[in-house]
């Protein structure tokens, strides 16, 4: 290759941008403390899924914790380890699939020590690579922050879907994987989205400022329908 054109003393053109890659991937002792601590050191991880058309990889910018142990009735672990919530019982590292209100699907990941049941939401993240393989996937996605800005979305984008449920982040052969990031700079806390129970828990945990975190909407379902949606778990 010759050497750059140069006008004026300076290049006429800037090299490209290096792809970003992701960093190692996480451990399971990464996953092992209380969930409420665990799920604010995800952000900035990456997500990475590996599909047939192609590879999309997003930052995590917003998530949010659910526990077991009987002190968290917004969590599906609430009640034990019924068949829907068994997999949130452990190990650490699984990814926990689960179709929400009908409609949706949400990606978890599973934390805490064995028998605990305890995992973390991925609500929110932005696209760092596959931004076009993404977009395809969400064509009603007005802007880049928009493709994963909430938990709907991140699973459209990536294409995680039932037959993700239970799958290792951590190992290196899965097709769904969780590797280190650049972690953000400040992190805010507070209620998380759309329950009607446990409503003060500052669970939610987002990287302050970012644009592609999900506007908060308090409230859901009414606790008569939850209890409803929780007898058939």
């Amino acid at each position: 290759m010759g050497p750059a054109l140069t006008g004026g003393g300076g290049p006429l053109t800037s090299p490209a941008a290096p792809t970003p890659e992701p960093g190692p991937l996480l451990e399971a002792a990464d996953l092992l403390g209380p969930v409420d601590v665990v799920a604010p050191s995800l952000l900035g991880c990456w997500v990475v899924a590996d599909r047939p058309e192609g590879q999309v990889a997003l930052r995590l910018t917003e998530v949010e914790a659910y526990s077991g142990a009987g002190e968290d009735p917004a969590s599906h672990a609430h009640r034990g380890p019924t068949p829907r919530a068994e997999i949130m019982f452990g190990p650490p590292g699984r990814l926990y699939v689960y179709f929400s209100y009908g409609v949706h699907w949400c990606a978890n990941v599973v934390v805490g020590p064995v028998g605990r049941g305890a995992a973390v939401l991925l609500r929110a993240g932005e696209v760092v690579a596959g931004e076009p393989l993404a977009r395809s996937r969400r064509p009603a996605a007005r802007a880049a922050r928009d493709l994963a800005r909430g938990p709907a979305r991140l699973t459209q984008a990536l294409a995680i879907g039932p037959d993700d449920r239970g799958a290792a982040l951590l190992d290196p052969a899965s097709g769904v994987r969780l590797h280190r990031g650049s972690p953000p700079a400040d992190v805010s806390a507070g209620p998380r989205v759309g329950i009607s129970v446990a409503t003060d828990l500052p669970w939610r945990f987002w990287e302050t400022g970012a644009p592609s975190v999900s506007p908060f909407r308090a409230g859901g379902k009414p606790r008569r329908a939850a209890r409803q949606d929780q007898a058939r778990d």
